[in-house]
């Protein structure tokens, strides 16, 4: 990579994980079309790796707050669903990998604006987890299938659940990547470059959660996951 290329990388990863601290998701959504124009193998496995130590300070921080009852159901669909999707990414060809990031971002992003909500229930949480599992371990994104279910709960709860989730999804998720050997000394290598932005997300987001809890920053989040997204689809066929 360039020192350009360095550059946006760590303003991605300072962007999302302080959006994500504040809000519960975020950093998949807002970085990983991006670092897939600039490295793929940023995606999936430096952001899950890097998001797996953030998940592990902010469920401390917000560990007050967690749907324990809810949680347990969601942690069993992400298991199921991460093994069909390290299966996938193993099939697939490296050139489809691409279009598949555009396309789950796009989905995701749809989703998240539908509007649509579900009550945190055994079965939708189960679904959710499995949905969040495929996603989270292809292409990095596995916080919308579960926000909806929690978009009426409080910002705290949403960051605290999430957070539990993630971090036994992402273990689950990076352990995979391992035995598949999709991570390895490069994506490691890659990580370090994230975990700066990390640890500035999580000191920082604290003071922008009151803000942030209030609406204004997750359509915006949206917003440019969306246009990354199309950016990733539209260059496939050119």
């Amino acid at each position: 990579m360039s020192l350009s290329d360095i550059a946006v990388v760590m303003f991605c990863s300072v962007a999302g994980f302080t959006l994500q601290g504040a809000v519960g998701f975020g950093m998949g959504m807002l970085s990983s079309p991006i670092f897939i124009l600039i490295d793929p193998k940023l995606v999936p496995g430096p952001v899950l790796a890097s998001t797996m130590l953030f998940t592990m300070a902010l469920t401390v921080r917000e560990r007050r707050a967690i749907d324990l009852s809810g949680l347990r159901w969601a942690v069993i669909g992400r298991i199921v669903g991460t093994f069909p999707a390290a299966a996938l990414l193993v099939v697939l060809p490296a050139d489809k990998l691409g279009l598949l990031f555009g396309g789950i971002v796009l989905l995701a992003v749809a989703l998240s604006f539908s509007g649509l909500y579900i009550v945190p229930r055994p079965l939708t949480l189960l679904t959710a987890g499995v949905v969040s599992g495929i996603m989270g371990t292809v292409a990095a994104i596995g916080g919308p299938p579960l926000a909806l279910l929690y978009q009426r709960s409080s910002g705290a709860r949403v960051r605290g659940t999430l957070s539990s989730l993630f971090l036994v999804g992402t273990v689950i998720s990076v352990l995979s990547l391992i035995l598949i050997g999709r991570f390895g000394r490069d994506e490691l290598r890659l990580t370090g470059l994230l975990l700066p932005g990390a640890a500035f997300g999580f000191l920082v987001s604290r003071r922008f959660a009151v803000v942030l809890d209030g609406g204004y920053t997750r359509p915006a989040v949206l917003t440019v996951a969306a246009v990354a997204g199309l950016i990733v689809v539209f260059q496939y066929f050119t």
